[in-house]
């Protein structure tokens, strides 16, 4: 595995590409799933929770993951990781750039993942801010779900 230093901004630099890396291993949407959601978030809206209802009157003729639940489930989608950044003493979630639902996942479909560095900055404090651009995709289809760009600070 290839080791980068968090303050070795050059050689992080390497690692920014248009190119996404490999699929992740695939998660199974269940309909529990999607209720233990509704039901931790209160959003039980009929197109997450109410199958039959869905079968008559859904456009997608079963129910769908809610959006923010198919996005917490990226740490459960894992890649081999090639590379890692070495020497912080913290390292912290820094936030979003960009979210965007851009389709509906059907419950007991499977989702996967893959992602990018989309960019590696050095803060003026001396911190390192790497930018993944993360795609969500229903297994084989090739519009992703989901589009996400999480920004980390390590310091």
């Amino acid at each position: 595995m290839k080791q980068f230093r968090y303050d070795d901004i050059d050689g992080l630099q390497s690692l920014v590409s248009s190119e996404f890396g490999p699929w992740s291993n695939e998660v199974e949407i269940t309909q529990d799933m999607v209720n233990q959601f509704a039901t931790l978030t209160g959003d039980d809206y009929w197109l997450h929770t109410d199958p039959a209802r869905c079968q008559k009157e859904s456009p997608f003729g079963t129910t769908i993951a809610h959006g923010f639940l198919t996005l917490v489930l990226l740490p459960k989608m894992r890649t081999e990781q090639t590379w890692e950044v070495t020497g912080f003493n913290h390292m912290m979630n820094y936030g979003s750039n960009k979210l965007r639902f851009t389709g509906a996942v059907p419950v007991g479909s499977k989702v996967h993942a893959r992602s990018r560095v989309a960019s590696v900055e050095k803060t003026p404090k001396g911190q390192t801010c790497v930018t993944m651009e993360q795609h969500i995709h229903v297994v084989g289809q090739e519009r992703p779900a989901v589009i996400y760009e999480l920004m980390f600070m390590y310091m």
